[in-house]
């Protein structure tokens, strides 16, 4: 029996099952890859100086395909095609036993995960690139993950991706769990290739189930609320529970370290909400009307479980109107100045643009505009029963003040005119080199048979103009030059009676009034008279005279 036993043992151990060859090759590893792909298959326990061979096995003989070649130790795959799917052998020179590995190609853009991965819920994970030949040849460009063969979206505060391709996770979710693909872009000789591998990663339920985080409120957290007293608002809080509706967890609020409960304006209710594989409670705090002793006290939601107790606090603040009234007066301050500024100017307008004037002849030249004159003086001589105040006005005032006082130049027609000339051309010419045509307009006077002087209103007639007076209208209505400048005196004027030239310039640009009481016998008093009538007239007259046009150049 004991022989029997003998002879079945020996048996055994010469049977061919259990013989150990280390010629033999076997297949080690299996690798997953992706057709298109970039893909590098080391030899194991080997280094850059340690010479290899590496051939294909199962029966395609040593040759490698097309596509595949062997770049210091490494086998490379450029890129992955449907026919590099086999075994590759690498064998060491000195070293007994080649090394086969498995390379399984897919035809989808993602390989096949090789390594499955239990997360746990509520807890932070990284997940590796697992691309170690890759990152070592230094010439690494973008680096990205896919989940199920989609592109992820930027990292943002859940997911993050660290420069070598490591994905971290804040706090692992159901939703997390699916198929991981990481691809980094490569350039080799001179063109970019894609490396690619996979990972699957699965959540453990059973784990998380026994872990019961501490609890967190999101938010409130010192937490500011403007408010009005009298008025109701609604405070609302955020907890974060953890994976399931634990039933010892209770939200609840407090007022100044007092339950709501002592305060009948106040009531709270709370729930749980599901988001992303996560539970968490939120809480609603209503106040039906902000009490004084409810401001700038702290109001705490508290969230408590059997892990631990935690509070986020806010704040009510009353409605601080001081900056809305301030602006508002701002405002209004602003609209009465430009009110103010508008009516400064409308009011000191003249006095302005003379002042403007004044300034400027200091500091700026104008070349001249070939004018002799700065203005025509046209009036009805006292033959054609004019007044002497009329006649004192052209005369006198206005060469006194205009003339001697501010430089102008004046054509005086009587004054200025000789004798014997061809009146219609030189009037006509004379009025073409003046820069303004000054028309002085009086009624008609006769004397009656007591002495007193009545008015005659001005023939509607056409002859009642004097020549230059339609020569300057005419030029002023086609040519807008020269301007023309009305002035009333010895009372007001009937335009009715006048042509239409004139009752057009009336109506655009209305007239000066020369006030009668202002022609005293006195000369001063004449020159100090009507101010106002001169800063007008000076407002109309060129803003720098002939004659300084004339030195300027």
């Amino acid at each position: 029996m004991a022989a029997a036993g003998w002879t079945l043992l020996l048996a055994a151990l010469m049977s061919p099952a259990h013989t150990v060859d280390h010629n033999h090759s076997e297949a080690t590893d299996t690798y997953h890859v992706s057709v298109g792909h970039l893909f590098l298959l080391k030899c194991l326990l080997v280094d850059a100086h340690t010479h290899v061979t590496w051939s294909r096995a199962g029966g395609h003989g040593p040759k490698l395909p097309s596509g595949v070649e062997v770049r210091d130790g490494l086998l490379w795959f450029l890129p992955v095609q449907m026919s590099h799917d086999g075994s590759y052998t690498c064998e060491k020179r000195g070293r007994s036993g080649p090394v086969t590995f498995g390379v399984s190609v897919s035809s989808g853009k993602c390989p096949d995960p090789p390594e499955n991965k239990s997360i746990t819920l509520g807890v932070s994970e990284s997940v590796s690139c697992k691309q170690s030949e890759i990152f070592k040849l230094n010439n690494v460009g973008n680096i990205r993950w896919m989940k199920d063969c989609q592109l992820m979206e930027p990292p943002g505060d859940h997911i993050s991706v660290e420069e070598d391709g490591l994905m971290r996770m804040s706090a692992a979710s159901e939703e997390d769990a699916g198929k991981y693909t990481c691809l980094v872009d490569v350039s080799v000789d001179g063109r970019t290739y894609t490396a690619a591998r996979s990972i699957r990663l699965t959540a453990d339920k059973n784990i998380s189930q026994t872990i019961l985080p501490e609890p967190m409120v999101v938010y409130p957290q010192q937490k500011v609320v403007v408010v009005e007293e009298g008025t109701s608002v609604k405070l609302e809080c955020l907890a974060y529970i953890g994976f399931s509706e634990d039933r010892e967890t209770s939200m609840f609020w407090t007022v100044n370290d007092e339950h709501t409960d002592e305060h009948e304006e106040l009531k709270d209710s709370w729930n749980f909400v599901h988001h992303r594989g996560h539970v968490y409670g939120r809480s609603t705090l209503s106040i039906s009307k902000v009490r004084r002793h409810f401001l700038n006290v702290p109001i705490s939601c508290w969230v408590s479980n059997s892990a631990g107790l935690k509070d986020g606090t806010v704040r009510l603040q009353e409605a601080d109107h001081s900056a809305l009234y301030t602006h508002v007066a701002l405002c209004l301050a602003a609209s009465l100045a430009v009110l103010l500024l508008a009516a400064a100017v409308l009011v000191f307008k003249v006095d302005l643009v003379l002042a403007h004037r004044k300034l400027m002849r200091h500091f700026s030249k104008q070349a001249p505009d070939g004018k002799l004159y700065d203005a025509y003086v046209s009036f009805l001589p006292p033959d054609a029963l004019s007044s002497a105040q009329t006649a004192s006005l052209v005369l006198q005032l206005l060469p006194e003040k205009l003339e001697r006082q501010h430089g102008y130049s004046l054509y005086i027609r009587g004054r200025d005119d000789c004798p014997g000339e061809a009146v219609h051309d030189v009037i006509a010419a004379t009025v073409r080199t003046c820069r303004r045509l000054i028309i002085i307009l009086s009624p008609e006077g006769k004397s009656s048979a007591d002495g007193k002087t009545e008015e005659v209103p001005l023939r509607n007639n056409e002859n009642q103009l004097c020549y230059e007076q339609k020569v300057g209208l005419y030029d002023a209505l086609t040519q807008k030059d020269p301007r023309v400048i009305l002035v009333e005196i010895d009372g007001p004027v009937d335009y009715s009676c006048l042509p239409e030239s004139l009752r057009y310039f009336r109506r655009k640009q209305g007239a000066l009034k020369w006030k009668k009481s202002s022609l005293p016998t006195n000369k001063p008093n004449k020159l100090r008279s009507n101010r106002k009538f001169w800063k007008n007239l000076r407002y109309l007259m060129p803003s720098v005279p002939v004659g300084r046009l004339q030195t300027a150049v």
